[in-house]
């Protein structure tokens, strides 16, 4: 899926709806200081040949109230390093700030990894998430966020599998919102999932689409239902690191 870059996207076409549906298993009221907007914006200099693109934006959430994480791709579009500090703006329910930010570790060793991101300044709102120690287990509920509008917006649904081959190391979810398959997309990048207790089991990576050419018009469309169509990288790796840092 990669960081959400600000150009025009193309309408996608409905989804069928579905047989069953998921009731979220937490009260996400709880967790509205946990998960946050995050975005940089590029001067001339770094935008270079690609001079449409003037920003990026993605998820995280706090492990701490100077640490967030998000997707290691996330991270690396905004172009973050271990030693400079580059100002990002963060939002949340209670409105966004501007603070700097670099990257502090990268954990995981699968071909999608976790970023963990230092601030300069703790966020007072912030809300840390405790991270779940087990895998997750088929069928089994689970929670992520999603911005619209500038707040972050529940989205449930169910852990199918891990995957395997290509995508080995990852857990595939299946996530909707009544019969839109498309509610997680781009932009999503970092969001947490969250299981029935409140931890995070994983992170949110990549969306499972195609694109049908139609009367002259691209239109994306998810996987067909029952099926995955969220790609996740589970937060295990984090416990190696001290929540408190």
């Amino acid at each position: 899926m990669g960081a959400h870059i600000w150009w025009r996207l193309l309408a996608a076409l409905p989804a069928f709806a579905g047989t069953w549906a998921h009731a979220a298993c937490i009260d996400p009221a709880q967790f509205a200081h946990s998960t946050i907007s995050i975005s940089r914006y590029f001067d001339e200099e770094e935008r270079g040949a690609r001079f449409e693109v003037i920003g990026i934006t993605g998820t995280g959430w706090f492990l701490s109230e100077t640490t967030i994480v998000t997707a290691a791709h996330v991270a690396d579009a905004m172009k973050l390093s271990e030693r400079d500090w580059e100002m990002l703006e963060i939002s949340g329910d209670k409105g966004g700030q501007r603070v700097a930010a670099r990257l502090l570790r990268v954990a995981g060793d699968q071909v999608e990894r976790l970023a963990v991101i230092e601030l300069q300044q703790a966020v007072a709102a912030a809300q840390p998430v405790a991270i779940r120690k087990e895998p997750l287990v088929p069928e089994e509920r689970v929670v992520t966020f999603v911005y619209e509008e500038g707040v972050p917006h529940p989205v449930s649904g169910r852990f199918v599998r891990f995957g395997d081959e290509r995508l080995a190391g990852t857990a595939l979810l299946e996530m909707f919102e009544g019969d839109n398959r498309l509610a997680i997309d781009h932009g999503a990048s970092g969001a947490p999932v969250l299981d029935c207790e409140g931890r995070v089991a994983a992170v949110i990576s990549n969306v499972f689409t195609q694109t049908l050419v139609f009367a002259s018009r691209q239109i994306r469309i998810s996987t067909a239902w029952g099926t995955p169509n969220v790609v996740s990288v589970p937060a295990l790796p984090l416990q190696e690191m001290p929540q408190g840092h």
